[in-house]
């Protein structure tokens, strides 16, 4: 249970830590307005929903030990991408840049920590079900509740 705990506490602090940081470090970047803040949430809100429905998906049709492999390797390969630096190729540079910054944002945002976010965001999803599946006794409602106020402290 301990371990249970410490992944999904850490995972859903860092989820939600994230995200302010990255956004701010950007914000400058396109002009320092709302929208910015906006597409930031956008895009945030959607990797967590996407994650939330890998967790869900695999866990309904994969077996265990293939669900276990299958996201062991997208960590890897997420590992590969660190550090979650914003690269300066991304950023405005001439005068018709500043238009529509959204698309820029987006791509921005997806490949900087789209991965990362994406997998963090369905850790606590994953961890739960698979605490569930071994302890059939055990319910995860605590994991549940310690994963928000984890997202509370960040």
């Amino acid at each position: 249970m301990r371990l249970y705990a410490a992944t999904i506490f850490l995972s859903a602090f860092l989820l939600f830590l994230v995200q302010p940081v990255i956004a701010r470090q950007i914000l400058p970047w396109f002009g320092g307005a709302a929208s910015v803040w906006a597409v930031c949430l956008v895009f945030f809100q959607s990797a967590l929903l996407a994650g939330y429905a890998y967790a869900d998906f695999t866990s309904r049709r994969l077996a265990p030990l293939t669900q276990a492999k299958w996201h062991i390797a997208l960590l890897a390969i997420s590992l590969l991408l660190l550090p979650i630096l914003p690269d300066m190729r991304w950023k405005p540079g001439g005068e018709g840049d500043g238009a529509a910054p959204t698309l820029a944002i987006l791509g921005l945002l997806g490949t900087t920590i789209g991965l990362q976010y994406f997998l963090l965001s369905s850790t606590s999803p994953l961890l739960q079900a698979w605490y569930w599946r071994h302890f059939k006794h055990a319910v995860p409602y605590r994991l549940f509740a310690l994963s928000n106020f984890a997202s509370l402290l960040a």
